[in-house]
């Protein structure tokens, strides 16, 4: 019977190609990914001029004497300014840490909001930010001793934390008040430390997979559900096995005179020889009691007439034989099996 359900083998074949072009896609993506989350031109840089960047903050800020420190490596924040774009990628501790070495520190959309709302325009409606006036804010809602704009800047003590990062972008800060705001919230001492978390500096490392777009991997997902069914599809049971009834039936003797011709094409006289005494061997063996394997020339010697040494040279002689010897040695071979018998 032939199989006809591919085995790993052929699924592995058929699938690798698919396989390796999703695996460079998604490599690729990752690599991307890694790539855009650094550098300059990134999301609130003080070296980027794009619209998400920070430069021209950070020029304001050094043009009425503060000195920006950019860093993703805090060593050292005393009597300083601290600035955090990304502080869930910071172990809490040490930011707990960082924030009371420092003189002030300001938290950009951390992880600790009690709500969301929209991003507009909104009034501060505290003194903390009355000289900044109205700047677009929103994003996450804190809570805090002092509450701005909503809640959606707030002050606990010397830790300023804002919701939405609009106000220190190069694209929204000559909006509203924002440049007033982002001005009083970052230039409140001679340094500021602009501090941008780094992959060496991750106490919470994020998975591979919290690196993965959302749809990417909703899109694995599919194709890995995909794979399955179409495996399932492919390795389906047939049902039980059924023999099949062979078109011809071919006689015992017309296998033996086939093979017998095959042995005198290829001139095998000498293998077809050892093969008669072997048959005769298997033949002898149990009539005589004895073990398979054994030597039966003493026990046919005493059976027979026929010498020991006869037998064994009849049983296993190597010498080579033509084909009319062949014929000959059948015969001696039946005469001895029948002599036996009659024994």
């Amino acid at each position: 019977m032939t199989a006809v359900s591919p085995d790993a083998g052929r699924i592995w074949t058929a699938a690798r190609g698919p396989v390796l072009i999703g695996v460079i896609i998604l490599f690729a993506a990752v690599v991307i990914t890694l790539l855009r989350g650094g550098g300059e031109g990134g999301s609130l840089d003080p070296r980027s001029y794009r619209p998400e960047g920070s430069h021209a903050v950070a020029a304001l800020l050094e043009q009425n004497g503060v000195r920006v420190e950019l860093t993703d490596n805090v060593s050292s924040v005393e009597g300083a300014t601290l600035f955090v774009t990304h502080p869930d990628l910071i172990d809490p501790e040490r930011l707990s840490e960082l924030s009371r070495r420092a003189a002030a520190t300001v938290l950009l959309a951390p992880a600790t909001e009690v709500g969301k709302v929209e991003v507009e325009t909104r009034q501060p409606g505290c003194p903390l930010a009355s000289k900044a006036g109205p700047a677009t804010t929103g994003g996450f809602v804190y809570e805090g001793e002092q509450r701005c704009y909503d809640s959606t800047l707030v002050r606990t003590g010397t830790v300023t934390t804002i919701g939405f990062g609009a106000i220190f972008t190069n694209r929204d800060l000559d909006e509203e008040g924002n440049a007033a705001l982002a001005l009083a919230l970052l230039g409140q001492h001679d340094r500021l430390v602009w501090y941008l978390p780094s992959a060496a500096d991750r106490s919470q490392q994020k998975s591979f997979t919290d690196l993965i777009p959302d749809g990417w991997k909703f899109a694995a997902w599919q194709l890995g559900i995909a794979a399955v069914v179409i495996a399932l599809w492919r390795a389906r049971r047939l049902g039980r096995v059924v023999p099949e009834r062979l078109p011809v039936v071919v006689r015992a003797a017309e296998t033996v005179e086939g093979r017998a011709r095959l042995y005198r094409r290829s001139h095998a006289s000498a293998h077809a020889a050892a093969v008669l005494r072997q048959a005769a061997r298997d033949r002898l063996t149990p009539l005589l009691g004895l073990p398979h394997g054994e030597d039966p020339s003493e026990e046919i010697a005493r059976r027979t007439s026929r010498s020991a040494g006869s037998v064994r040279t009849l049983l296993y002689d190597e010498v080579p034989v033509d084909d009319r010897g062949l014929v000959a040695l059948a015969d001696e071979l039946d005469a001895l099996e029948n002599e036996v018998r009659k024994g």
